[in-house]
């Protein structure tokens, strides 16, 4: 192998852009639509039709927005740890994780202000004034 053949060889490699992924085939996709589609149907009934108590309800319907948004991410997005050298996988975690820690933080802080107000006292909610 030539020098010249050689480095043509090395410089088409480095215009792969660490494209290194490999996309669904279209069974893939179709399953992936299913799976949205599935997840999409399932939390749509259960609000519709009200079997299960509303608590029970809420938890069911944010699992089921949790599983969807990786069915998403997996057969959509393609990200996965060949993707760029684990490099996407990586930064979607991370996204993920502070996501979590600023509605977490939001919640907390959200419960400790409505435990920690001033309740309203009736002459003051009637009148605007102190008795």
């Amino acid at each position: 192998m030539s020098d010249a053949t050689h480095a043509a060889a090395h410089a088409d490699a480095a215009h792969d852009h660490g494209e290194t992924h490999s996309h669904l085939t279209r069974r893939g996709y179709v399953i992936g639509f299913l799976l949205s589609v599935v997840l999409t149907a399932v939390p749509f009934w259960l609000v519709m039709t009200g079997p299960l108590d509303p608590q029970l309800t809420s938890i069911l319907i944010i699992g089921f927005a949790v599983v969807q948004i990786l069915v998403h991410t997996v057969c959509f997005l393609h990200v996965n740890t060949r993707a760029e050298g684990g490099w996407t996988l990586m930064a979607y975690t991370f996204t993920a994780v502070i996501v979590l820690i600023v509605i977490a933080g939001s919640l907390w802080i959200m419960y400790h202000l409505n435990s920690n107000m001033m309740p309203m006292t009736a002459p003051i909610a009637e009148t605007g004034q102190l008795p």
